[in-house]
């Protein structure tokens, strides 16, 4: 096929969705006469992803490790610039996405139409590839089961000083989770806290999420800048009396990699953990889009998606299955999963400032 000939196909797979049939093959023969992409993510998987995808389809691309912070000051400079160098961004800030890469034309929103259906409606606008689960851990040397069995526990004096958590201050996720509580999970709070006292929640606070987390910081969680003290203060071997924490389901790597003890709080009254969201986003003045939306298309498939997977990440393609040997068992707690909704997004962004502020007002050390 020459040039010329692939001219068209490029226009054609441009155009909007809803005037096209999608066509796989015309996508990766547009793909192949583009020059080449680079792929920004915040895991070093993606190096191998780009090799793989390069190898499957011969249209080059390169994975580059960038933490969302940096890709968001990068994408906004090059788009700036004039002088796009990543195509694509796997990124995991959704809110800061929504507020200000998608609405000023930075990156856009793109949905292979052969794999729609089989993406919830909530993970398309903007397209999210996967979820990202922070869940409840112990111990397993010291308990023979998850010492604790509803949220309001950790607010107890027998956890005084003993909960592991990334600080909030630190790291934008933790705070889009308050503030998801607080919009959607109120409901699932109080009704723990009748549970656990047999007694309905009374509290001056703004919501029954706020009433959780101030009881929360008040006692004295240790905060951390990153998942690995966690884990170990949470999982390393021979402890008389280990923290509890809430990691990346990731770090269950640990258990195999250094020996480490750790146990997913299973059965935990409301959630065993929550999500966030990993965007597939592309760059509005990408030199390649075709190639682009072909990795895009890619990441949504198994083979795609894989290398992020046997980590714990859950794909939305909701068609795909966890494998059965990805270390933290999660896969058979995914309802259990307080879920991202990208609804309330903005909300998200608008309130960060506000929810920090409100867990250093109430966290006691």
């Amino acid at each position: 096929m020459t040039l010329k000939m692939i001219a068209p196909l490029v226009m054609l797979l441009a155009a909007p969705a809803a005037a096209q049939t999608f066509d796989l093959e015309a996508l990766i023969a547009a793909a192949k006469a583009e020059p080449p992409i680079t792929i920004y993510d915040s895991t070093g998987k993606i190096v191998d992803m780009a090799e793989a995808f390069t190898a499957k389809y011969g249209v080059q691309a390169t994975g580059e490790k960038v933490s969302a912070n940096s890709q968001l000051e990068m994408l906004i400079r090059e788009s700036q610039a004039g002088n796009v160098q990543g195509d694509v961004a796997l990124l995991t800030d959704t809110p800061a996405a929504m507020a200000q890469l998608l609405p000023t034309n930075i990156l856009e929103s793109w949905v292979p139409g052969d794999i729609e259906a089989d993406i919830p409606e909530g993970y398309r606008n903007p397209l999210a590839i996967s979820t990202n689960a922070n869940v409840w851990v112990y111990n397993t040397e010291k308990y023979s089961e998850c010492p604790v069995t509803n949220i309001w526990q950790l607010t107890e004096p027998a956890w005084k000083g003993k909960i592991a958590l990334i600080d909030p201050l630190t790291k934008g996720t933790y705070t889009d989770w308050f503030n998801q509580m607080a919009t959607h999970g109120g409901d699932k709070i109080a009704a723990a806290h009748q549970a656990q006292y047999g007694k309905p929640l009374e509290t001056d606070q703004a919501s029954p999420a706020a009433a959780w987390l101030a009881a929360l910081a008040a006692n004295g969680p240790l905060m951390a800048d990153g998942d690995d003290r966690i884990s170990e203060a949470v999982g390393a071997a021979g402890q008389a009396d280990p923290f509890m924490g809430l990691v990346s389901s990731a770090k269950f790597r640990d258990n195999a990699d250094k020996g480490y003890k750790l146990g997913l709080c299973s059965g935990l009254d409301p959630w065993v953990g929550w999500t966030y969201t990993k965007l597939g986003l592309i760059a509005k003045g990408t030199d390649s889009p075709n190639a682009a939306r072909l990795f895009i298309h890619y990441v949504l498939t198994e083979e795609g998606i894989m290398p992020q997977m046997v980590d714990g990440k859950i794909p939305t393609n909701s068609t795909i299955a966890l494998p059965a040997d990805e270390p933290s068992g999660l896969s058979a707690h995914l309802g259990a999963l307080f879920n991202y909704d990208a609804a309330t997004g903005l909300d998200d962004w608008e309130t960060r400032q506000d929810w920090q502020d409100f867990w250093q007002l109430n966290h006691k050390r």
